[in-house]
């Protein structure tokens, strides 16, 4: 039976602000209703992810395989399992080799840190989302939740998760006082093309 290490003595205030200082552009949008929204979209994502701050790592992670054996790059460490970890989970090599170079830490050989250092967790989930979730955060929460785990759960993979991350998003922005915005969910969106016939 895997245990599952709880979060609530690892995701503090104070880790958060202290791995904050290594992402100062977090937050930092263009208008300040903007980097409202980025704020509230990444504890929106934080909150789903975690089980409202009780999991640091992933339910039965050990179990899955998470390695890309493709990527040489950052090759898979046979010893290591690189399952969900942190506040947005962190998964695969190529993940925890590419949070570790930017972090300057060996992720690589020592995922395991994710989960037992305070600090590290919270600058692997702010990696992640400066890499792979900021780019897309202009259009609108759906875009954030396809860059975070669309395969699974966008165009009716997984709606009642989908409907959760929304639920915890417009919870945040109604805290702090912004609107929400536009596109909320990741639905497949439909492309209609026009045929004309040639009037000549």
């Amino acid at each position: 039976m895997q245990v599952v290490r709880a979060g609530k003595k690892i995701y503090t205030r104070a880790a958060f602000l202290d791995a904050l200082n290594s992402f100062n552009q977090f937050g930092n949008l263009s208008s300040a209703n903007d980097s409202k929204r980025e704020i509230a979209a990444f504890f929106a994502h934080v909150t789903h992810e975690t089980g409202h701050f009780c999991y640091i790592e992933e339910i039965n992670g050990a179990s899955q395989d998470y390695c890309d054996k493709t990527n040489t790059q950052y090759p898979c460490n046979p010893n290591k399992k690189d399952f969900g970890r942190g506040p947005l989970q962190l998964t695969w090599n190529y993940n925890y080799g590419a949070a570790g170079t930017s972090i300057k830490i060996d992720l690589l050989n020592s995922p395991e840190t994710v989960s037992t250092d305070v600090v590290v967790s919270f600058k692997a989930a702010l990696w992640f989302w400066m890499t792979n979730v900021r780019p897309v955060v202009s259009q609108g929460f759906g875009a954030t939740i396809r860059a975070i785990n669309g395969a699974i759960e966008c165009n009716g993979g997984n709606p009642s998760t989908v409907q959760a991350r929304v639920q915890y998003y417009t919870q945040y922005c109604n805290q702090i006082d912004v609107a929400p915005g536009d596109n909320l969910t990741c639905k497949e969106h439909h492309l209609f093309t026009l045929q004309y016939e040639c009037l000549f």
